[in-house]
């Protein structure tokens, strides 16, 4: 495993992102593990993730893309720190574009976007914080598409939780991958974290030691993808 996924790994638990214990899902899945990029709040925690967000979009994608979009929430800091990393690490400016949940219609900056316009043949990255059903894909790329006729190349998450999806037989990082047709990918999965974690301190204590394994992989045989 790359050294800046491990450092991505522990930043996360570091970071009060990704915890462990019992948590209820908004699928009413009852998980061992939880994600709430929501807390990276302060200035250096922001520097880092946009970091690890561009060497993984750099990993996968290179540098032949225009535009980063973030879909409104979570997704507007997302773009803007990556698009900052970007520049810095690569010596490359990318445009940041987030679209609105209402349509500003007075200023100059009017519209259904933030940010950098689309623009016709625009190269865009998707970017997210964590994709567990897909269904923001299903408002995110129509605004997109509609918007100019643009190429979306893939899309990149913080983390692949690696469970079944919509369907019931892929992971939502498929299914979104299948009914668009764009790469997805993620900085780190599930899979790795559990590999990373296991057995090791982190913040001098042991994360996932035997008994939350065993949890994890019990919530895997029965929501993991086969």
């Amino acid at each position: 495993m790359e050294q800046y996924k491990q450092e991505f790994i522990e930043f996360m638990v570091e970071s009060d992102v990704l915890k462990f214990g019992e948590f209820t899902l908004k699928s009413g899945r009852k998980s061992p593990f939880f994600m709430n990029a929501g807390a990276y709040v302060t200035g250096s925690q922001l520097k880092r993730l946009g970091e690890y967000y561009a060497r993984a979009i750099h990993d996968k994608y290179g540098d032949d893309f225009d535009v980063l979009f973030g879909p409104a929430y979570k997704g507007i800091p997302l773009s803007v720190v990556t698009a900052i990393a970007y520049s810095e690490l690569y010596g490359k400016e990318i445009r940041y574009c987030s679209d609105r949940k209402e349509e500003k219609d007075h200023g100059a900056d009017k519209g259904s976007f933030l940010g950098s316009k689309l623009k016709d043949g625009d190269r865009v990255v998707m970017i997210e914080d964590v994709t567990t059903s897909g269904k923001s894909m299903e408002e995110t790329v129509p605004k997109v598409k509609g918007a100019a006729d643009v190429k979306i190349v893939g899309l990149m998450v913080s983390l692949d939780r690696m469970e079944i999806g919509k369907g019931k037989e892929k992971c939502a990082l498929d299914e979104v991958k299948d009914l668009y047709g764009f790469e997805t990918n993620a900085i780190v999965t599930m899979t790795e974290v559990v590999e990373h974690l296991y057995n090791r301190e982190c913040q001098g204590k042991v994360v996932i030691d035997d008994t939350l394994k065993a949890a994890i992989d019990a919530y895997y045989k029965e929501y993991g993808v086969k």
